[in-house]
């Protein structure tokens, strides 16, 4: 009768092992799984914001450009107005250059 209740404990014992193993199995197989799912997310992830980085670039690149085209017609115009009120006023400088170059004060 011992050696029943013996072999009973230790096929109790094997089959304890058993689902215990199989737990194990299934925890890893389950953790492969999360692994490999959160690894997608974050390539997906990584993807779209890439995309997303280089949109934003591209527009703000072609902003870029047009900003440079406009800056340099507002100097120009700037250097021309300049050029225009230089041109206008000359004579005048030129003769108030004249009269204290050439009055002489005792």
């Amino acid at each position: 009768m011992e050696s029943t209740g013996i072999q009973q404990l230790l096929a109790a014992e094997h089959e304890a092992q058993q689902i215990v193993n199989a737990a194990r199995t299934a925890k890893m197989t389950r953790l492969k799984q999360a692994k490999e799912e959160a690894e997608s997310e974050v390539s997906e992830h990584k993807t779209s914001t890439e995309q997303g980085f280089q949109r934003k670039l591209e527009a703000t690149s072609g902003d870029s450009g047009a900003n440079v085209k406009r800056l340099e017609q507002e100097t120009n115009a700037k250097i021309e107005q300049l050029k225009n009120e230089a041109s206008r006023i000359s004579k005048d400088v030129v003769d108030m250059l004249l009269k204290n170059v050439t009055t002489v004060n005792n």
